[in-house]
């Protein structure tokens, strides 16, 4: 048997024996270079950080693009960092489910460090790294809910209120502990630094730089900070704040892996679960595609990032990169599937795939109502995008994705899945927004999955979603084989900008969207026959 933990020099040919690639490279020369003259720090400690940032910086590091290994941050778990990186010697395997059920296993040595930053344990090592001038790229992977100062009300969250009033000494709030960070950054030189969100939502370093500022602004506004900080941070030739568009299917850890790595002979691959309920590994399992393209701006410089498949560019490309993915040929795609596949009892995404109306409705959405509006970025072709996702992305069964994943916070992602697209119909000189016929389905299969009854007219438990108490509020009363004013009650919802981007009543939408409803309600199965009819029209 083989540990992770294991010097993968010395023991090559137990990780061969397992069918495990190591690298070239001596991790603890890689190691310390990265503690004394740290390059590059990530936050968030999570899988798509091992699947992917990782990877990245190991590439670059067997080319000699990189000298030093990241440190990677995780403020949410000191058990991720313990039982994760600690306990494996901070070495990664990432294992690639491919579609054939073969896996590609494989060790990176190109973290020096995982470290627990929070307030109650402020970590010495990473404000030394923050105050080093060598520092040239901080990264992020702490989903869109880590960005938050405000709640769903838009009001100031109480640990951000008390951080506002007490000052970069020690805050609580993560965007806080960031700016502290920044102005110990400041006040060693003020060296410049990219700050590179690499979460996946729209415009996500416009958002990074709004919340950092924020903090800033009233740091300011109430003495803590001077207005020379404020200048540093707002100055893109010394704080930069890229766009990014990521793509990397990376679910929990899958109990196959876990299985099948044990008996590849690699010790310590049994998955555990942690105190907070959710279950962790010593591995990382992920899809063999995988995208990242990045605004040039790094005004410290950069490593040779395109020579680790990421792709370089400007920030207008970034933009038309990521409004393809997100609102045309692959979120809106999921998220229709996540809907369905609750409402249907499917517990993977994968065995959706095998659902040929799932697979006509997500063709319906991408190529015929979403393609039409799309930019074309060029360094992504847009058909062949969706053709990768409905052919070999989303029916891969190695990828243990579920609905119920998906299907989180669906309230926020509305707006930006099918608003956009319905507002380039509004816009238009050519095309007619009320000749949409799939994007008003998912919408009304949305309010149908509100009311937690499935197909079979059974309840289940949606998915966790800040807006779900006060929606199925406003819903209350509707029921399968309800025969009231359906629209009475709905449209009010469909006028919500908030939540779809556009008003569906002003876009006329709206009586489609109440029509396919009332028509999901009609009783058991209704749900199923009427995506069938729907497509069978077409």
């Amino acid at each position: 048997m083989v540990k992770l933990s294991d010097n993968y020099v010395q023991n090559r040919d137990a990780f061969e024996l397992a069918g495990v690639k190591v690298p070239s490279y001596d991790h603890e020369t890689v190691v310390t270079r990265g503690l004394q003259n740290p390059r590059w720090i990530h936050f968030g400690g999570g899988n798509l950080f091992r699947a992917f940032h990782a990877a990245i910086a190991n590439d670059l590091i067997e080319q000699g693009e990189l000298d030093s290994g990241l440190i990677v941050v995780d403020t949410f778990s000191k058990e991720v960092v313990e039982n994760v990186y600690h306990r494996n010697n901070n070495q990664v395997l990432r294992v690639v489910t491919k579609s054939d059920g073969s896996l590609d296993k494989q060790v990176f040595g190109s973290i020096s460090d995982a470290v627990f930053d929070s307030a109650e344990a402020q970590n010495p090592e990473l404000v030394q790294a923050f105050e080093n001038r060598s520092l040239q790229i901080v990264t992020f992977s702490i989903t869109e809910k880590g960005y938050a100062l405000t709640d769903s009300q838009g009001e100031l969250i109480s640990t951000v209120q008390s951080d506002l009033a007490n000052g970069p000494e020690n805050p609580v709030n993560n965007i806080a502990r960031l700016v502290s960070l920044l102005w110990r950054r400041f006040n060693n030189g003020a060296y410049p630094l990219a700050l590179l969100s690499t979460d996946n939502f729209s415009q996500n370093g416009d958002r990074l730089k709004a919340v950092v500022l924020r903090v800033a602004r009233a740091w300011l506004a109430n003495g803590f900070v001077n207005q020379k900080f404020v200048d540093y941070l707002s100055d893109a030739n010394q704080v930069s704040f890229p766009l990014s568009m990521i793509d990397r299917i990376t679910p929990n850890p899958s109990a196959r892996v876990s299985k099948q790595l044990l008996a590849d002979g690699i010790s310590g691959m049994e998955m555990f679960k942690a105190s907070y309920g959710a279950m962790l590994a010593s591995f990382a399992n992920t899809e063999e595609t995988h995208y990242l393209v990045v605004e040039d701006a790094f005004p410290n410089g950069r490593p040779a990032l395109e020579k680790a498949g990421v792709i370089v560019t400007d920030r207008d490309t970034v933009n038309d990169v990521d409004e393809m993915k997100v609102t045309t040929s692959l979120n809106p795609l999921h998220t229709a599937l996540a809907l369905y596949g609750s409402i249907l009892g499917n517990k993977s995404i994968s065995e959706e795939m095998k659902n040929p109306d799932l697979v006509g409705l997500i063709k319906q959405i991408g190529y015929v109502e979403g393609l039409p509006v799309v930019k074309d970025p060029k360094v992504i072709n847009p058909k062949k995008f969706i053709d990768e996702v409905v052919e070999k992305r989303l029916p891969n069964p190695y990828i243990p994705d579920t609905p119920q994943r998906i299907a989180t916070d669906t309230s926020q992602k509305l707006a930006v899945r099918y608003g956009v697209t319905i507002q380039h119909y509004l816009d238009s000189a050519t095309l007619d927004v009320t000749k949409l016929k799939f994007i008003p389905l998912t919408i009304a299969v949305w309010f149908r999955y509100l009311l937690a009854v499935d197909d079979d007219g059974e309840t289940f438990e949606p998915s966790p979603d800040p807006q779900l108490s006060y929606l199925q509020e406003q819903l209350e009363g509707i029921s399968l084989g309800f025969n009231g004013d359906l629209a009475e009650i709905v449209n009010p919802i469909l006028m919500n900008k908030t939540l779809f981007g556009v008003d569906l009543v002003e876009a006329g939408l709206s009586e489609k969207i109440v029509t396919y409803l009332q028509e999901m309600l009609a009783g058991k199965g209704a749900v199923a026959k009427t995506l069938h009819k729907k497509l069978a029209e077409v």
